[in-house]
């Protein structure tokens, strides 16, 4: 696994808000979720998303967005469009109008919603996937991303956006976590395009990873933070010195490598904390901490909770 792979596998839906939106304009929708994450993929039409405090973001059939919350905002067919619809943090849809329930009212299929029929050439359509994002790891790569950042449809190489809108309307057996999944892969796909070819928003650590010396220590640390890693070992991993790696290593990540060690197996430890039945001293083992004591010592001092606690309130029902 390289050291993108470590940090994309963060993400991860499970069990996702997906909806497929077709609706006639003019049409407007404030959307209220405080979700942390939502990718949007426009099918075909366009679209807008207007935030308080910027620019209007136009899109298009093929555009993929990532709009990171949990500040509201207005999706709707044109900037100048008035909002009809309000949707709550529950994900449910009020008429601004009356305040009645819209929930049914404009249900038209399988994870399909709005005001107008798949059929009818003049709606825009539009797939909207919210995420509860928990994972620990999310914030190094989503916590840096603009208010909006967007993947033009010319610039998407990859299939994944349009098995996600062939299979989004299905009703089959498993097709919410097929959706996840598919979901997911969209998610890094974006992800991996937005950091590669916008270097200045990219990650100190994600740039490093590229550089001939320091990167194969990154990866290392990243693919096996079980290891009895010192700057020693990770000198000689990087081909260098030991102070002039350490040097090197803070230029060019911005922090010493221990420390950024140190994040990485705590931020590990809390998503398997999270995700997983295992016990705390098996956490630590494969963190690479040589006891559940020295694991629940640091990993108080960051999150203000010894691991036991971190567990039963991650997974405490919301």
């Amino acid at each position: 696994m390289d050291a993108f792979s470590a940090v994309l596998d963060g993400p991860r839906a499970r069990g996702a808000f997906l909806l497929r939106l077709v609706l006639s304009p003019p049409w407007g929708v404030r959307v209220e979720d405080e979700a942390p994450l939502t990718v949007i993929t426009v099918v075909s039409g366009s679209a807008c998303l207007v935030d308080e405090d910027g620019e209007p973001l136009s899109l298009t059939a093929g555009d993929v967005a990532l709009v990171r919350g949990p500040r509201p905002y207005l999706f709707a067919d044109s900037p100048d469009s008035q909002p009809q619809v309000r949707v709550d943090p529950e994900q449910r849809c009020w008429s601004l109008e009356d305040g009645r329930s819209l929930v049914d009212e404009m249900s038209i299929g399988v994870r399909t919603w709005g005001n107008a029929d798949l059929t009818d050439d003049d709606a825009d359509v539009c797939l909207v996937g919210a995420y509860d994002l928990t994972s620990q790891i999310t914030p190094l790569l989503v916590g840096l991303l603009p208010r909006s950042a967007v993947t033009r449809g010319h610039d998407w190489t990859s299939p994944v956006r349009d098995l996600l809108v062939a299979e989004v309307g299905r009703d089959a057996a498993g097709q919410g976590v097929v959706l996840d999944r598919l979901l997911d892969l969209v998610l890094i796909e974006a992800l991996r395009h937005w950091f590669t070819t916008r270097a200045a928003d990219a990650p100190t650590w994600w740039l490093a990873a590229e550089h001939d010396l320091v990167g194969p220590a990154i990866r290392a640390m990243q693919t096996d933070p079980s290891r009895g890693w010192t700057v020693a070992v990770l000198a000689r991993e990087a081909g260098m010195s030991r102070a002039a790696f350490a040097r090197r290593f803070h230029e060019l990540v911005g922090t010493p490598p221990m420390t950024f060690l140190t994040q990485w197996r705590l931020s590990l430890a809390a998503d398997l904390l999270r995700d997983t039945d295992v016990t705390v001293a098996a956490v630590a083992r494969d963190v690479g901490y040589g006891s559940p004591f020295a694991l629940s010592a640091a990993f108080t001092r960051r999150y203000s909770a010894s691991p036991t606690a971190y567990r039963r309130h991650a997974r405490r029902p919301a």
